[in-house]
């Protein structure tokens, strides 16, 4: 319905005016998000959806097959959060993204039961060491470490010093963190598909080299 608005004339009015102090309109409070391995985000203009690997000092890291170089990201809750600032797929198969003063890179993996891990460094775990990982669609879940410094064919091209698990891994998850008693291990890049549930992951230390980034402990 269409309505016809009439401004109306002042009227004056006698009155006596009482002037009141003023008073000092209280300050708003930033609300500030958690950046957690395992937590999803999505890429802009693409609208790609992936994990979040681990924090760093600066944002966090993720798959190379998860984002472009200047693309941004959108957190698991629809808040803007960042710039991708540097990705290579093939190769090294890594992206970091710088977050903005909305998110806090934490030291933490989301368990997808209401809990968080505690991430206390990245000391690679030997062939056979127990070590889990988190995704979006599989929740939390752990297996065995059963290989290191594999090189594995995919469909882009060849990929070296690869940590192999006996751990499911789903689509939506690349990116996804690999840990093992606290220690940063990787990020998830793919997995046979063949239902043996062999998945790969790109470890840690080659990701923060590349880059120059310096892992977030709690």
């Amino acid at each position: 319905m269409i309505r016809s608005l009439v401004f109306l004339a002042a009227v004056p009015v006698a009155a006596s005016v009482t002037t009141l102090p003023a008073t000092a309109a209280a300050p708003e409070t930033a609300v500030i998000y958690d950046v957690r391995g395992g937590d999803t985000f999505t890429t802009s203009p693409s609208g790609g959806r992936c994990t979040i690997g681990f924090s760093v000092t600066s944002g966090y890291i993720t798959s190379g097959k998860c984002a472009s170089a200047g693309q941004s990201t959108v957190g698991h809750n629809g808040v803007a959060q960042g710039t991708v600032q540097g990705s290579s797929f093939p190769g090294e198969t890594s992206a970091w993204v710088r977050t903005n003063a909305s998110w806090r890179p934490r030291g933490l993996v989301n368990r997808h039961g209401g809990t968080d891990v505690t991430v206390r460094g990245s000391t690679p775990a030997p062939v056979g060491a127990a070590a889990c990982m988190s995704g979006p669609v599989g929740g939390w879940r752990c297996g065995t470490i059963t290989g290191r410094n594999l090189t594995v064919n995919f469909p882009e091209g060849s990929i070296t010093g690869l940590i192999r698990t006996n751990i499911c891994a789903f689509p939506g998850e690349t990116g996804s963190p690999l840990i093992a008693n606290g220690q940063a291990q990787g990020i998830l890049i793919g997995s046979s598909g063949s239902g043996t549930c062999s998945s790969f992951f790109v470890p840690v230390a080659e990701i923060l080299s590349a880059y120059g980034l310096t892992l977030v402990t709690e």
